[in-house]
């Protein structure tokens, strides 16, 4: 799977929270200052041609949905995060992120809990 820009990635959020819209609707959910159509509309195509947007023609316009889940896409990120900065190691990265972030043992087995019960 293809990394998305930062752009790219942020149309993504916005098609994985509405599902199927149009370019204006990916527009009016896109933070202030707004992008020009032409610009969403070039971002979107871009993403059609990754494979990660499919098209369906609605009267004289389309539809455009994802084709790629959005836990897919980020359990490749973290995976290429993990591999490319703690060497493969989930235990390096959880250790790095309890130390930058000052985390208690009890956050840590609170978060433990909760893989847990996701598991069961």
């Amino acid at each position: 799977m293809k990394q998305l820009t930062k752009a790219e990635e942020e149309v993504m959020q916005v098609l994985w929270q509405l599902q199927k819209c149009n370019v204006a609707a990916i527009i009016d959910v896109l933070p202030e200052p707004k992008p020009a159509y032409n610009t969403v509309s070039t971002i979107v195509r871009i993403l059609e041609s990754k494979g990660f947007v499919g098209h369906e023609k609605e009267g004289r316009g389309y539809l455009y949905f994802p084709l790629i889940k959005k836990s897919d896409y980020g359990n490749q990120s973290i995976n290429k995060l993990v591999d490319g900065y703690f060497q493969g190691s989930f235990k390096s990265m959880v250790s790095f992120f309890m130390k930058k972030n000052d985390m208690s043992l009890s956050e840590l087995e609170s978060i433990l809990k909760d893989i847990k019960k996701e598991k069961e």
